[in-house]
């Protein structure tokens, strides 16, 4: 039988093993894939990027996603539930996940959305000579911010505000459907659907004039680059913001795998198809760019916009617009990009959905519209107005580098070094899978994720008060950016004083594991009072 809910109703689960590692994968292969790797890789070697960005996979990226996966496993629920169930105190932390998510899905959908409009105008090329004037004037209908217009605008841009509804509608009603006909089903017809789209760009790009140009400028090896600290350190900040760990995500998702469910072989496919993905997408993107320098009689580096929005709405339009059947290798492009995007962000929706969910007895289909509702309306306020695009490029550096990376640190030093529960997680691990976790793990997610990611935050922080962003107001950088995460600490800690609708705390682990784990990691300590059969019968 199934494991069940805090409500003692059976727990929805995915299907199966591949539902899963489908959906686990169209969450961590989003819009970063596409737009960011490739000009990473470029700025930092080259080729030899991809000595440090392995090396971070294994020594990061693989053992914090199996840290994710082994709390979500074992603890039965989205982040504050989980966290809460390691220890009482821990909820806040679980929250402040949920809250990260919920202002990254407020923006994230307006990206989607974009691709949307551009998957469209395809057809016609209707960016046309000019794709920069296009996607900031006619498009967007930037407004001039810190000039004549003001930097918060509630003029609605049409030709955004359509698209962006439809996402929404669309998200939320995959949600309703639950987790195996809704997020798994999106993700079983998406996820080959992208990789079969995406590989015919790749081959498509390949046969272009100048291909071997962008090839070589992508991967041939500045070996001196690995000497460099900074290069190691965006090797490891690529890994961990394209794998969809530490702000809820993962854990949501291994909840709603069976108790018997292998999760580290899993957890092994996850992350190298996410990493094969990006670098399918450097081959691709940087054959265009080659061609689109053979056109131009130009280098690829001197092309700008070579990462983020810019080489996908600026930069790509160029290309398509000067390829033979370039609308159709818009269609796969804008295709691949909104298809990409959007399994991520029902991934982040779902963290949210799930928290409510249990925190506050909500139905799987109440949860959903009513975060959803509201969501939107903060979508749509904020990104669907002609300053939209200055307040995702503020809040998204915000939520990034400093929310998700100050989770994933604490998330490491408190349940590694505070709680000592590395030792029992890893034989949870160990219990329920088939390849073994090694006694390694302790050291990457002991030392070497909260190092390396402590590093990152403080010379972030240290870059945002002593320069500032993007040469946005002060004023602007303080309540969009500062501010919001400060909303989100007190938020965190508001909603973990909460009464729950139902006692999470009647819950018992399984598998229990005793004594042999060490000290206070083991099952015994993690029984919780008036633990009842419930918890028994997710054993089966």
């Amino acid at each position: 039988m199934s494991s069940t809910t805090i409500e003692g109703k059976p727990r929805e689960q995915w299907t199966g093993q591949t539902g899963f590692i489908l959906s686990a994968i169209g969450s961590a292969v989003g819009l970063g894939n596409i737009w960011r790797f490739p000009g990473v890789a470029y700025e930092n070697g080259g080729g030899a990027f991809l000595v440090p960005y392995l090396v971070a996979l294994l020594t990061a990226g693989i053992p914090i996603l199996l840290l994710d996966y082994a709390v979500g496993h074992r603890y039965r629920g989205s982040a504050p539930t989980a966290f809460r169930r390691l220890a009482r105190w821990l909820e806040p932390l679980g929250w402040f996940q949920v809250l990260i998510s919920f202002v990254i899905a407020v923006y994230y959908a307006a990206v989607v959305a974009w691709a949307l409009s551009f998957f469209v105008y395809s057809f016609d090329l209707r960016w046309g000579d000019d794709p920069a004037g296009f996607f900031t004037g006619s498009y967007l209908q930037l407004a001039d911010v810190g000039g004549a217009d003001p930097w918060v605008s509630l003029d609605f841009v049409p030709a955004v505000l359509v698209p962006l509804v439809l996402v929404w509608i669309v998200a939320i009603g995959v949600l309703v459907a639950g987790v195996a006909k809704g997020l798994e089903r999106a993700n079983v017809i998406f996820i080959p659907l992208l990789v079969v789209g995406f590989g015919i760009l790749v081959v498509r790009s390949l046969t272009l004039p100048g291909a071997t140009d962008g090839l070589d400028a992508l991967f041939t090896p500045n070996w001196a680059a690995l000497g460099d600290a900074d290069v190691w350190i965006a090797a490891y900040a690529q890994i961990f913001f394209s794998l969809s760990v530490a702000f809820g995500i993962m854990i949501t998702y291994s909840s709603y795998r069976r108790r018997r469910a292998n999760l580290t072989s899993p957890g092994l496919v996850v992350a190298f198809a996410n990493s094969s993905f990006e670098i399918l997408a450097g081959i691709g993107v940087f054959a265009a760019l080659g061609f689109l320098a053979h056109q131009q009689s130009v280098a690829v580096g001197d092309i700008e916009g070579l990462t983020g929005p810019i080489l996908s709405f600026v930069t790509f339009p160029t290309i398509v617009s000067q390829m033979p059947a370039g609308p159709l290798f818009g269609c796969l492009f804008f295709g691949s990009l909104a298809i990409a995007g959007f399994t991520s962000f029902i991934s982040i929706l779902q963290v949210v959905s799930a928290a409510f969910q249990e925190k506050f007895g909500l139905s799987r289909r109440q949860a959903p519209v009513r975060i959803g509702i509201v969501a939107a309306v903060l979508s749509i306020v904020g990104m669907g107005t002609t300053t939209g695009l200055v307040a995702l490029d503020t809040i998204d550096n915000w939520a990034n580098n400093v929310g998700i990376v100050a989770s994933a640190v604490l998330t490491c030093i408190l349940v590694v070094w505070v709680l000592r529960r590395a030792p029992l997680l890893r034989a949870h691990l160990n219990a329920v899978s088939t390849t073994q976790v090694g006694p390694w793990w302790y050291a990457c997610v002991g030392v070497v994720v909260p190092f390396v990611l402590a590093f990152m935050l403080v010379s972030r922080i240290v870059s945002l008060v002593a320069e500032g962003y993007e040469g946005y107001a002060t004023w602007y950088l303080n309540v969009f950016g500062w501010g919001m995460i400060g909303v989100l600490v007190v938020g965190a800690f508001v909603f973990a004083r909460i009464r729950w609708r139902v006692d999470p705390d009647v819950f018992e682990p399984w598998p229990m594991i005793g004594a042999t784990t060490g000290g206070a990691a083991s099952g015994a300590d993690e029984r919780r009072p008036g633990a009842t059969d419930a918890g028994k019968e997710g054993r089966r």
